[in-house]
């Protein structure tokens, strides 16, 4: 396996221990609705990485899935729904984290954000024609 196989599998796990969090905390503890919706944010935004390493683009380390994916695009085109999926959830890097920034997602945009994760993990997954 080459580096670069190496670093694409542990984004994805990294990515996956995020969507698993979300999920758990999901079907555990509803009520921690901001802690899910960063969850299935860091899970897209290293799905995109892996991504990203995949084909070989260098990326700056930022959590702007917009950035990520105007960079995943550029060979291989994700459609304006992925796009539509990354602005709802992106603002859930940072500014969720903090209790100055004050953001209570509805239970509806709470599971919106674990089915976008899930949705960015397939595709990526086909893309690379990746299996475990």
């Amino acid at each position: 396996m080459s580096e670069t196989e190496k670093l694409v599998r542990l984004w994805i796990d990294k990515a996956d221990h995020d969507l698993g969090t979300a999920t758990l905390t999901h079907s555990h503890i509803p009520a921690y609705k901001d802690t899910i919706c960063f969850h299935c944010q860091q899970a897209i935004e290293k799905y995109l990485k892996a991504y990203l390493v995949f084909l070989g683009v260098e990326f700056r380390p930022v959590h702007d899935l917009i950035y990520l994916l105007d960079l995943a695009s550029g060979s291989e085109r994700f459609g304006s729904e992925f796009f539509d999926m990354a602005s709802k959830v992106d603002g859930y890097a940072v500014q969720i984290r903090y209790p100055d920034k004050v953001i209570e997602p509805s239970a509806e945009e709470v599971s919106s954000s674990i089915e976008y994760a899930k949705k960015f993990r397939e595709a990526i997954l086909v893309k690379m024609n990746f299996s475990r």
